[in-house]
């Protein structure tokens, strides 16, 4: 099993749906056992999949000891692809119940997720270094940072790559690599943002990039992932490569 938490220091460069999708695609293209878990209030994740996050049990009961993970787990419209949602209970979960007063709570996520029978799981997390992001980051084996090419997007990732390779020096955590997304091929300030990347994050950024489509804001209106809805665009091509990529590095 591979863990895989997908983050960014900014709102914005399409981490939702860089998880949707990658799960989706490894489910649809690779045969693989996937389940994702929104780890964000915003809960993006969960009605991206037409899920209404006010009717579903997030994970923060699952972390309080009030239900098991087997009760939060959801089937979503892709075989084999699972989901665990979001609401807003979870954005001030640790200062609540049994996790205020643990100081190690930030390891709670990493005890629940193992032993579960999947080939990935995906975490989507707060476009902030919260606790959410930590607890994260400590459970996964990889973690995939999201960008965009454009100024406060890069520059969040200088104090994204400081967070990460603080909690990886107390755990086993690497970085997978860094996706690009509304990705202009033509883009006058690439050569610009791809230097501050590669300075940042040596080696890490991923050949695929995820160009700017219509149609990945589509699909969010129906609830499915772009291979159901538009499975010939741009963007749909854009992240099965991106998927091949990050399955070459696992």
């Amino acid at each position: 099993m591979v863990t895989i938490c997908v983050s960014s220091f900014k709102g914005g460069t399409a981490k939702t749906s860089t998880s949707l999708h990658i799960g989706a695609a490894l489910c649809k293209y690779h045969r693989k056992k996937v389940l994702l878990i929104d780890f964000d209030a915003q809960a993006n994740l969960t009605t991206g999949l037409g899920f209404d996050p006010d009717e579903q049990d997030s994970m923060a009961p699952v972390l309080q000891g009030e239900k098991n993970i087997q009760d939060v787990i959801l089937d979503t419209c892709i075989p084999n692809m699972h989901i665990i949602p979001a609401d807003t209970w979870l954005e001030r979960v640790e200062v609540s119940g049994p996790l205020a007063a643990d100081r190690y709570s930030h390891e709670r996520l990493k005890e629940i997720l193992r032993g579960l029978d999947y080939d990935f799981i995906l975490i989507d997390t707060p476009p902030s270094l919260c606790w959410l992001t930590e607890s994260a980051l400590i459970a996964s084996d990889f973690s995939l940072v999201c960008a965009t090419p454009e100024f406060y997007s890069v520059k969040g990732l200088q104090r994204l790559s400081l967070f990460i390779n603080n909690i990886s020096e107390r755990h086993q955590t690497e970085i997978l690599g860094v996706a690009l997304s509304f990705w202009n091929p033509r883009g006058k300030s690439n050569d610009a943002f791809l230097n501050v990347i590669e300075q940042t994050f040596p080696g890490k950024l991923l050949k695929a990039k995820v160009r700017r489509d219509i149609a990945v804001s589509e699909a969010t209106i129906y609830g499915k992932p772009i291979f159901d809805t538009a499975p010939k665009c741009r963007a749909s091509i854009d992240y099965m490569d991106l998927t091949q990529e990050i399955l070459n590095r696992t």
